[in-house]
């Protein structure tokens, strides 16, 4: 009886051309070296698929691809067959699996005008994971990885086109920054995931029924985590319809005689090491940075939270709000924000320079990421918001319009029905809400200024939107703030309560799922607009925010987007346009160019500068 795990790739490759052995899958075997997924085609078809391979390389790392007629591979596997090295081949004629065969052998004419695409394969990173204390459930359940076709779009080229599949390992949660850096570190292995959490945020609805292989149990504390896969080959062969097309099985590679981490060998800077984050629970949803974008994220964090009106704020500071609140916007479709704090009861309009600027500078990076934005104010304030955001356009702080609505409560379904279209939970409008400088509810369902003077009769009540949204699967919300009565602080009520004046009257009672504390909080809105920045320049977050397909920014996007960033000159334009309609400061009630009692220069100027500094 022979143990797969002392023979070599070629003497593997032996048995299997053998058929001795009844190996049925290749998990497991061969640990260490690099597998392939396999694909042959017509001459004709040869280049598109090469196209095809490098514009998604993440399922579809190409290893070697023969000459025309080459049964051999001499780059990855000494005395290599294609026809007979792997334990079962998939037959294809017109793009439909028409059987399945241990031999191609018989094959041979035909063969003559193929070209065969060998590609990377996980398989290969499954030694290091365990290497590195990673348990694989597939190899210890005896079983062949699970693989899924998902709803991620390959990018077309020529005659290929399909949806990405995906391989599944269980990972236990304390293990997924082992495992993302293991795998990062083999590229023509895959890489590293490109999705962890909730399968049906990929379109996979049911894990115990793979397309592909065999159903994997997921243990308990495990998360599911997916890698691209290239059995996305076999799907593209679908796509295309050749006359006549082979591939591996799913499961039974080719091996080589190459050592995974020697084929694409990748030393991981200690600032590139990729880190993950959970930014969800429900859905449960993660997501991952470099080391040098999560701690340059930090150090903006760092920056806004100084408290130049000795306010005692640093006691409402959570670590780390920043960073997950931007990692859940960066993979938004569409945001709702809310501001508007009418703290000064006596004037008309009520509202304070706080808020707006910081609401409109994460507007415009949204925008330029692509997102959807849209604006909720109190009715009262509507037509005046509308205005400010045209004078904003006009004098360029923001690109494009948006949108200024506004919500009022006629029911218990009033939310439900704003936030989801025909009040169904599974169709969310808007996928992030983030509120800044919003006055938020307090225990007794009235609403405080810091002066713990009731401002009820001025407020709408928006804070619906964040309860109702608390409960609606895939929408997630923020706030920020700068003394615990804003919308969202809820989530620091204790703290609130303990160290902030009138803290136990005027304590925010309505939770977001991210409260970023700064010392003013226009500052908070300019930090989500720098870290939003970082993180789509930053190459780990891309990849995986774009599920291991696209290009790098191109110079063009990041022109765009720097111009997006707040500057001096754009935020005092900003100030005077609210002081044009009456808008004062929190602190003094001053009709000028001031926030919360600090004049715009040198104190807010400056931060805008340190700010800057800090992302670019």
């Amino acid at each position: 009886m022979w143990q797969s795990e002392s023979l070599s790739p070629r003497a593997l490759r032996t048995v299997i051309r053998q058929q001795k052995g009844g190996i049925r899958n290749t998990s497991g075997i061969a640990a260490g070296y690099q597998q392939a997924n396999v694909v042959i085609l017509h001459k004709s078809l040869a280049d598109d698929f090469e196209a095809f391979c490098g514009a998604n390389n993440s399922p579809l790392p190409l290893l070697y691809r023969s000459q025309c007629g080459e049964w051999s591979c001499p780059p990855l596997a000494t005395g290599s067959d294609i026809r007979d090295d792997c334990p079962e081949y998939c037959v294809f004629e017109n793009g439909v699996l028409v059987k399945k065969v241990p031999s191609l052998s018989s094959y041979t004419p035909q063969l003559q005008d193929m070209v065969t695409f060998y590609l990377g394969c996980s398989f290969g990173f499954e030694k290091a994971l365990k290497a590195a204390g990673v348990p694989v459930r597939n190899v210890e359940q005896g079983k062949n990885v699970s693989m899924y076709k998902t709803t991620v779009p390959c990018n077309k080229a020529g005659r290929f086109y399909c949806p990405m599949v995906v391989s599944m390992r269980p990972v236990p949660q304390h293990k997924l920054e082992t495992a993302t850096q293991c795998t990062h570190a083999i590229p023509l292995a895959h890489g590293g995931p490109v999705h962890i959490g909730d399968p049906k945020l990929v379109g996979i609805h049911d894990l115990s029924q793979p397309d592909y292989g065999d159903p994997v149990e997921v243990c308990p504390g495990d998360v599911p985590v997916f890698w691209a896969c290239g059995v996305t080959g076999v799907e593209a062969v679908q796509s295309c319809k050749s006359s006549l097309a082979f591939t591996h099985s799913p499961g039974c590679m080719f091996l080589t005689d190459q050592k995974a981490e020697t084929v694409s060998p990748v030393a991981l800077e200690p600032a590139e090491c990729p880190l993950t984050f959970c930014i969800s629970q429900n859905p449960q949803h993660y997501s991952m940075a470099s080391k040098r974008a999560v701690q340059q994220i930090q150090a903006i964090e760092e920056l806004v939270v100084e408290d130049p009106g000795a306010r005692g704020i640093r006691a409402l500071f959570v670590q780390d709000e920043l960073l997950k609140a931007c990692l859940s916007l960066s993979h938004s479709s569409s945001v709702l924000i809310t501001t508007g704090l009418p703290t000064h009861y006596m004037h008309n309009p009520p509202e304070e320079t706080d808020g707006p600027p910081g609401a409109i500078a994460m507007a415009a990076m949204l925008q330029a990421l692509g997102k959807e934005v849209v604006i909720v104010a109190d009715e009262r304030a509507l037509a005046m918001n509308r205005h400010i955001i045209r004078d904003a356009v006009e004098k360029g702080v923001i690109k494009t319009a948006v949108p200024v609505i506004s919500f009022q409560s006629k029911g218990p379904e009033s939310a439900l029905h704003f936030l989801c279209r025909d009040g169904d939970p599974t169709k969310p409008r808007f996928d992030h809400l983030v509120a800044i400088e919003r006055s938020g509810r307090a225990a007794d369902g009235n609403y405080y200024n810091m002066r713990g003077i009731n401002i009820k009769h001025l407020v709408d009540p928006i804070d619906d939107l964040f309860t109702t949204a608390s409960v609606i699967p895939g929408i997630t919300t923020t706030g920020i703030g700068d003394g615990g009565n804003e919308l969202g602080m809820g989530k620091v009520q204790a703290a609130v309560k303990a160290h902030m004046p009138n803290g136990s009257l005027i304590a925010c009672n309505v939770a977001a799922d991210f409260a970023i504390t700064t010392g003013v909080s226009n500052w908070g809105g300019y930090a989500v607009a720098c870290a939003l920045y970082v993180l789509n320049l930053c190459p780990i977050h891309r990849r995986y925010l774009q599920r291991g397909l696209g290009l790098p920014p191109t110079p063009e996007q990041q022109s765009i987007w720097t111009a997006c960033l707040p500057t001096v000159t754009k935020e005092e334009d900003v100030l005077r346009i609210l002081v044009k309609y009456g808008i004062r400061s929190g602190k003094t009630a001053n009709l000028g160019l001031e926030v919360d009692g600090l004049t715009f220069h040198p104190y807010h100027s400056d931060m805008v500068r340190r700010l800057r500094d800090l992302t670019l």
